[in-house]
């Protein structure tokens, strides 16, 4: 009978764990699905203030640290983002995302260079990376663009060079159209 009673025991317990985890709470959300929900909602200035909060007690967790270089790049603040990325690169080399992020506010600028040495660096970092990968696409159109349009400005008769910026003219806005 012993075996028995260990096994109604066993079982007991379990149904009672089971009722007691049934009536807790549910665990509350982290900080970055809070944030992250916060950004999906367009809620930005709250977003940011519950990264800096967050941050102001952890300052070394980098899902937050890149999070709030996102919110600051969508709040139109390019060179405090700037600023964050650049740290996580520094901090955290081995991630992609930073130097990713950091490479297309560089080409928003202009600096096509330094973006793809930053790219290059986010596929060092990870080969996989598809964003990386999408965003080197894009920068090689956009670096053409700018190729064909200081030879039409040192040609402007050459018919061909003219017939090649507006295709990468053409192409780079329904790339931009299809974000």
């Amino acid at each position: 009978m012993k075996p028995l009673l260990a096994l109604l025991a066993c079982a007991t317990l379990a149904a009672a764990s089971t009722a007691i985890a049934q009536t807790r709470p549910p665990p509350s959300p982290s900080a970055a699905t809070e944030i992250a929900a916060l950004m999906k909602a367009g809620n930005l200035g709250e977003a940011l203030a519950r990264a800096e909060a967050r941050l102001q007690d952890n300052p070394r967790d980098a899902q937050v640290r890149f999070m709030r270089g996102v919110i600051l790049t969508e709040q139109g603040k390019p060179v405090e983002a700037t600023a964050v990325f650049e740290a996580l690169t520094q901090e955290f080399p081995e991630l992609p995302e930073p130097y990713n992020n950091l490479a297309v506010l560089q080409a928003a600028q202009g600096r096509y260079d330094s973006a793809w040495r930053l790219l290059q660096q986010a596929l060092a970092a990870q080969p996989s990376y598809v964003t990386a990968h999408e965003n080197l696409g894009d920068l090689h159109l956009s670096m053409a663009e700018a190729a064909y349009g200081r030879a039409a400005g040192l040609d402007a008769g050459n018919r061909v060079v003219k017939a090649k910026l507006e295709l990468a003219r053409e192409m780079n806005a329904r790339i931009r159209a299809a974000r």
